[in-house]
């Protein structure tokens, strides 16, 4: 099948079927100033050296502050956090307006209530279509064990169920 015949609203049904978990991508922009985005598109890529990845769009008005910060914090959501995701979803306005957060040793917004939270130094940013893959360099790394996952799936939000067994 010739891809350019793939209507993009089939592209983005079938790949919600893919559960994803839902991070909040955090910096100091300038003047010291948080910036944060919502990000679907996360993953670990390497344990040698240590990466991780995630995709913003090209259009996004955030990416370029945590680009020019050269480092970031990936802030994991925990189950009850949907509000913080719908915050850090919008475009303009203040994100950070409601949302507890810390700023860590290495200067970045650490998000409370996490499930995790992964600070990274940027190591590489590649082309992608209409999206930037960024590879970071993981500094410093926590999670909290008491907490499950916020979960996107089929366009909704979603948690862990356990399985009967």
């Amino acid at each position: 099948m010739d891809t350019a015949a793939i209507d993009p609203a089939l592209y983005r049904r079938v790949l919600g079927h893919y559960a994803t978990g839902i991070a909040v991508v955090t910096a100091l922009g300038e003047g010291e100033e948080p910036v944060g985005m919502a990000v679907t598109s996360f993953t670990s890529v390497s344990l040698d050296p240590m990466l991780v990845a995630f995709c913003p769009d090209k259009g996004s008005s955030t990416w370029p502050k945590i680009e020019q910060a050269g480092r970031f914090c990936v802030n994991l959501l925990s189950h009850d956090q949907e509000a913080v995701c719908r915050a850090f979803a919008t475009r303009g306005g203040d994100k950070f307006a409601g949302v507890d957060y810390r700023i860590s040793e290495h200067g970045l917004p650490v998000l409370e209530g996490v499930l995790a939270s992964i600070e990274c130094q940027i190591h590489s940013v590649v082309e992608a279509g209409d999206h930037w893959i960024v590879l970071g360099r993981v500094l410093t790394l926590e999670a909290d064990a008491e907490r499950d996952p916020l979960l996107f799936f089929r366009s909704a939000y979603a948690q862990l169920a356990p399985l009967a067994g």
